[in-house]
């Protein structure tokens, strides 16, 4: 269970590692965030690390970035991260066809 002092802060580690991780997962670059983001590629890189605190203004556009929202990338921090996660997967479903949205029901419904 979180302490006090932990609900209050962000896990600037934790939050590097998911926009790592999501970086990866949609194939961009740390070159492509930076040039979209309009910093240098060593930022990003010291986002990811955790050697550096990100600014809200970075984060927001690094979000829009990876096509994600903010809540997305700090779900992992929330007590209850539910609704980030429902709202990621709306997100992602929205440019689905109808062939893919009835195959990923099919997968859900396995699961």
């Amino acid at each position: 269970m979180k302490n006090e002092a932990d609900k209050k802060n962000i896990n600037y580690e934790q939050l590097g590692l998911r926009i790592k991780e999501a970086r990866i997962s949609k194939n961009l670059t740390q070159e492509s965030i930076a040039t979209y983001v309009g910093c240098n590629v060593s930022h990003i890189s010291n986002i990811e690390n955790n050697h550096t605190k990100v600014s809200l203004t970075i984060l927001l556009a690094i979000a829009n970035a990876l096509n994600t929202s903010i809540d997305y990338l700090l779900s992992d921090q929330y007590e209850n991260s539910s609704l980030a996660l429902d709202n990621e997967i709306m997100r992602a479903l929205k440019d689905c066809d109808n062939e893919k949205k009835q195959k990923i029901l099919k997968m859900i419904s396995i699961i």
